[in-house]
Order: structure tokens, then C-alpha cells, then sequence
């Protein structure tokens, strides 16, 4: 799958899971790890962990595509999912908020807000 369909792909499973605020941050000029970073948000630790997992799941029984890793599910706060192309976060609000990762890369990546409706 292209970089561009993954990064659709994943926030359109995010979308379902509920997640909010979903940034799309393209890094691939600036960026020899990955071409694409997600950023998005649960609601509580256990929607952020939920929302990777599905975001995991759904990637390997849908689409045949394993993460390379990830590291955070436990905690909840903050989970990072590596699809290679595209490196995945999904944060906890008050985590979201005190990294700042869209500040971080504001600079030197384009971004797409995925519009989100708060349910």
C-alpha cells in the first residue's frame, strides 16, 4: 500500500474508533524514517490503548499489514504504532498537550487536519 493510502487508511480507522483531533503531518522531504506521522486523541487512557489496538488489528486482518512495532499500550497515555511509512500517536489529551508534536513539526511538515465530529 502506498504511503498516502496508509495514512488515509489509519485515520479512517481511527475515525471509527473515535479518536479526535486526527493530524496528519506529511515529513517525507524532511524525514528519512517515515513519510508520514498521525497524530491523534483518545478520551481516557483506556480509549487510547483501544484506539491502537484497533488501529493494529484492523491493519493485519483487513489489509495484511503488521506494525513494525509499538511501545505504550499498557500505559495509556501515549501509544506509537511504526507502519514504517507512517508512525502512528495516539495520546491521551493532557499528553497531546504537553509534547505538542504538531508545534514540534509545524515548521518543517504539511499538515491535514481530518475533520472530526465530536460524538
Amino acid at each position: 500500500m502506498e504511503s498516502k493510502d496508509l495514512h488515509t487508511t489509519i485515520s479512517a480507522i481511527i475515525d471509527d474508533a473515535k479518536g479526535r483531533d486526527i493530524q496528519v503531518i506529511n515529513v517525507r522531504d524532511i524525514s528519512d524514517v517515515t513519510d508520514y506521522i498521525v497524530i491523534a486523541s483518545g478520551t481516557s487512557n483506556r480509549h487510547v490503548s483501544s484506539v491502537a489496538d484497533r488501529v493494529i488489528s484492523t491493519m493485519r486482518e483487513e489489509y495484511n499489514i503488521k506494525p513494525l512495532g509499538s511501545e505504550g499500550k499498557q500505559g495509556g497515555e501515549w501509544v506509537l504504532v511504526d507502519f514504517g511509512d507512517v508512525v502512528v500517536h495516539i495520546m491521551h489529551p493532557d499528553t497531546r498537550e504537553f509534547y505538542q508534536l504538531e508545534k514540534l513539526w509545524a515548521d518543517v511538515g504539511d499538515r491535514e487536519a481530518i475533520e472530526q465530529q465530536d460524538q
